[in-house]
């Protein structure tokens, strides 16, 4: 059963229940007065009853004209003396009928009689019939009854009349309310058609900048539609989000299968030759291996061996680097404790003095690092630096790197300058992408692009950043500004 149909049925039936109760107040209402007129009538009419004499005496009881009529009153006297079933002791005329037929109204034993009002039926015609007892002289015993009672025909006729008219009316509103109620749920719920139809059409992920169209400010669809808008949004972005992950991973993974492969194609031909060069003088490499001197031997094979540690520790780093970016995309969380900067940019620069390396290396000034102190990890921020430096050295032939520092306001920066090849502008948004390697060094330089990468996951971990300032054929400057932290206590 569809929410249309059942909010149609609840709204009827809730509209039925209220007009079965209206029906019965009006109903109930239109008799109570009815009949409270009649009761009017009734009391009028038997109070002007006369006797006169002893008990009875002379009841007036022709106070109406002669001949039965449905709209005129009847009165009866019913005498309790002789008897405790009562006799009729007389009648108005007009009970008597102008055909001879007589009317009599129903009266209670003598036990039974008080004063009330009850409705009767006396064969074809409804009564609506009063009882008055009458005392014996100066007791409280009943000798008689006085009846006066109205035919009720017209009245119930009308009644009749009435609860057709409710049962009809009630059966047409009934049937408007259900067509009302149809109409008005549809369009109430129309909203809910077009979320329906907008996600039936995003169903398959390809129309994710769709949203449903908002008609109303303020009711609770309007507000529905801005939620189920800003939950569309965020899912759009995160699908393209997860899209650009994915197309990364999908780079990432190749970019490294191609790194990899390289290295193992070089330790494989290596490890093939070392075999042809020493295999049994019996084999099939015989005439091969006879041929080649054990000087020749000894010298090729020391080369291979050579060509085979290179890769071997090209791998190991390459190996490391993931590992380091696997734990950048895990969340990893490092230990940090209170640094002194200068200590540990001197520590770099003494270290990066032994590296291998074309251009000069220059150290300072660093003035600027008196007394600051960095809330960081010391192993990682001297990779970062020395992952900076190296890539100084790499790309810098001729000339000079520098390390030295500097401060702004609440950030100290150690800057890595070198006057090698430099950067294209439209290069230096990418740098610190996995794997990539601005075209004009792809070649030239050996490396395999991660370096960067790892150094901006350590600058975050420390809530720093690095800025860069290139030039082409001028060089490049990469600084890392680290927030200063104050000086701890000694306890």
């Amino acid at each position: 059963m569809s929410i249309r149909l059942k909010l149609t049925l609840w709204y009827s039936g809730l509209f039925a229940i209220a007009f079965v109760v209206f029906g019965m107040t009006v109903y109930n209402v239109v008799e109570h007065n009815t009949k409270s007129e009649l009761r009017d009538r009734l009391r009028e009419v038997a109070s002007k009853v006369q006797t006169s004499g002893g008990f009875f005496g002379e009841y007036n009881l022709d106070s109406t004209a002669p001949g039965f009529d449905a709209s005129v009153i009847g009165i009866q006297l019913v005498d309790y003396r002789d008897r405790h079933a009562g006799i009729v002791l007389g009648k108005s005329r007009n009970m008597i009928g102008v055909r001879g037929s007589e009317v009599t109204l129903p009266y209670p034993d003598q036990s039974e009689a008080r004063e009330r009002f009850a409705d009767t039926r006396i064969g074809h015609y409804s009564f609506y019939i009063y009882e008055k007892p009458i005392y014996m002289n100066g007791t409280k015993d009943i000798g008689g009854l006085l009846l006066v009672g109205a035919n009720t025909d017209r009245e119930e006729q009308f009644f009749a009349q009435l609860r057709g008219i409710l049962w009809i009316s009630g059966g047409a509103a009934l049937l408007a309310a259900f067509l009302l109620g149809m109409f008005l749920s549809r369009k109430a719920l129309a909203p809910i058609d077009r979320v329906t139809a907008v996600a039936q059409q995003i169903q398959s992920g390809s129309e994710l900048g769709l949203r449903i169209p908002r008609e109303r400010a303020d009711d609770e669809v309007g507000r529905l539609t801005d939620t189920l808008n800003g939950m569309l949004s965020g899912l759009e972005k995160a699908y393209k989000n997860l899209e650009e992950t994915n197309a990364a991973q999908r780079r990432f993974v190749s970019d490294a299968s191609h790194e990899l492969r390289t290295p193992l194609t070089t330790i494989r031909g290596n490890v093939d030759l070392l075999e042809k060069i020493w295999a049994d003088q019996n084999g099939e490499t015989e005439s091969q291996s006879q041929s080649l001197s054990d000087t020749d031997r000894r010298q090729l094979s020391l080369e291979s061996i050579h060509d085979i540690a290179d890769e071997a520790r090209r791998m190991s780093r390459l190996v490391n680097d993931l590992l380091a970016l696997a734990r950048a995309d895990a969340g990893y969380v490092v230990e940090m404790e209170s640094l002194s900067l200068r200590p540990l940019a001197e520590e770099a620069a003494r270290r990066a003095s032994f590296l291998p390396r074309r251009a000069d290396w220059l150290v300072g000034p660093f003035e600027a690092l008196d007394g600051v102190w960095v809330r960081g990890n010391r192993d990682y921020l001297l990779q970062l630096l020395f992952i900076l430096i190296e890539n100084g050295f790499k790309y810098t032939s001729e000339g000079s790197v520098r390390l030295y520092a500097s401060r702004s306001g609440e950030y100290v920066g150690l800057t890595v300058a070198d006057t090698g090849i430099g950067l294209l502008p439209e290069h230096v948004p990418h740098i610190f992408e996995r794997f990539y390697r601005a075209d004009a060094s792809r070649g030239e330089t050996s490396g395999t692009g991660l370096g960067l990468s790892i150094a901006r996951w350590i600058a975050e971990l420390h809530q720093a950043k690095i800025d860069v300032q290139s030039r082409p054929g001028e060089g490049s400057a990469f600084t890392l500004w680290i927030p200063v932290v104050p000086e701890p206590q000694m306890q």
